[in-house]
């Protein structure tokens, strides 16, 4: 088994252990990057980019967007969490997909500690065409029963890491993987607080509100057989990292909503099927517009497509809207970046926007 050392980044040890392990890697530039992972000579677990402070102009978007966003968030981590109790008996065990799952994962954790279920928090990887980090999971379904197993993640977009969670889970469980998500669109979650497109507000930040840590990397030179994937510490970021501040703003509404309010979070199986339809056409819809074959070049909803705008090159970004205030992040960047864009809501719903990959 690994011999790589636990760790909360900068979240609190109560709230998350990483089962990840820490490495050093040399960043390499985005047109680089962009690169290598198209021509198919790196896998992008592979390679990573330096990680830049947000400036101050896009922070104060962020806190637009927490000041509206976090009661919302509070209300959806208590009712998520109720639907968990009432459907998990035994121990649970909270596998957050690194990173974006994480801070609901903290919330979910805190929540369902407080309503005395036996729950443990650890943060995990699952890697597009990679899979699931075997060696984490091996090291939970150890310690913990593996029937209270839920996975946690932010949103879901077009699918992919659901597909690859449920293909690699097939190897502890020939049960289905729980996915649990805040917002679904494309149908995918085994539990989701709603389908809605909406902004989330850790969606639009990287490190600085997921402990510090990088994207998982799985590169032999620096990750081997035993080990966990690797993460790189962004601790140069130090005093810009709003991780653990975030989670105890959004921390303070789920509190209010747990004892004033009995919802429950309901995902349903024609649910379900309605949002994969949905989902499915819009992604046709880009994919035909642009003559797209790779659709991993395709990256749907709010955070994925401000995610794909700061990690990777954009070649234009489609919007639901010009006015729409959960856009605004989004409208930024484009200024700042000069990306094109274009407004074609009727072609990308039930997402609001996307970000399609320029083709190199």
């Amino acid at each position: 088994m690994t011999k790589s050392r636990l760790f909360s980044g900068t979240y609190r040890s109560t709230d998350v252990t990483f089962l990840l392990k820490r490495v050093t890697l040399e960043p390499i530039d985005g047109a680089s990057k962009e690169m290598a992972i198209q021509s198919g000579l790196r896998h992008y677990s592979e390679i990573i980019s330096f990680e830049t402070a947000p400036e101050a102009g896009y922070m104060a978007i962020f806190y637009e967007a927490m000041s509206v966003g976090a009661a919302r968030m509070g209300r959806e981590v208590a009712a998520l969490a109720r639907s968990i109790s009432n459907q998990i008996k035994g121990p649970i065990t909270l596998a957050s997909l690194v990173r974006a799952g994480v801070p609901l994962g903290v919330l979910l954790k805190r929540a369902l500690s407080r309503m005395g279920k036996d729950v443990q928090h650890f943060g995990i990887s699952v890697i597009r065409d990679r899979g699931i980090d075997n060696n984490a999971m091996r090291h939970i379904i150890e310690r913990r029963p593996i029937e209270g197993l839920l996975f946690i993640d932010g949103w879901t977009g077009k699918g992919a890491i659901s597909t690859e969670l449920e293909r690699s889970f097939h190897s502890f469980s020939a049960q289905p993987p729980k996915l649990v998500v805040l917002s679904d669109p494309c149908g995918r979650a085994w539990l989701a607080a709603s389908a809605e497109d909406w902004l989330i507000p850790s969606g639009i930040l990287g490190s600085t509100v997921s402990g510090l840590i990088s994207r998982s990397i799985l590169n032999e030179d620096v990750t081997g057989p035993e080990d966990f994937h690797g993460t790189v510490l962004w601790d140069h970021l130090v005093s810009h990292d709003i991780s653990a501040a975030f989670v105890d703003n959004v921390w303070a509404h789920a509190v209010t909503a747990l004892d004033q309010t009995n919802d429950l979070a309901q995902w349903m199986d024609n649910d379900r099927s309605s949002h994969q339809r949905r989902s499915r056409e819009a992604i046709n819809r880009v994919a035909a517009q642009f003559a797209v074959k790779n659709i991993n070049r395709i990256k749907p909803g709010i955070a994925e497509a401000t995610r794909a705008i700061l990690r990777r090159k954009p070649q234009v970004v489609l919007l639901s809207s010009v006015e729409d205030a959960d856009l605004a992040a989004l409208r930024h960047l484009i200024r700042e970046r000069k990306v094109p864009f274009q407004v074609v809501p009727k072609n990308i719903q039930p997402y609001r926007a996307i970000t399609l990959i320029k083709k190199v």
